[in-house]
């Protein structure tokens, strides 16, 4: 099983403002959304078992506070995959 973060449209200018490489992130949500979809669907047609975990973006801030990381893309990837293993 693989998790895929999946943000929501009100939160996504928070993301950016806490993210620490958000030159990494798309500009606006729907720029996100169709670069997510085609991703998504790609790793699916390759065969991968994956599931969208929804990101709360101040869960994930709170996440980071307690590991001492910042919020950049190997944090998020990792608060998506403790949320895979707190709920299969």
């Amino acid at each position: 099983m693989v998790g895929f973060a999946w943000y929501r449209r009100e939160q996504w200018q928070r993301l950016r403002q806490v993210s620490a490489d958000v030159e990494e992130l798309e500009e606006s949500y729907h720029e996100w959304l169709a670069t997510a979809s085609t991703r998504f669907r790609q790793l699916q047609e390759l065969g991968f078992n994956i599931r969208r975990v929804d990101v709360d973006v101040e869960d994930l801030v709170e996440w980071c506070k307690q590991q001492g990381r910042p919020a950049d893309g190997a944090a998020r990837a990792d608060y998506v995959a403790e949320g895979l293993r707190r709920h299969p």
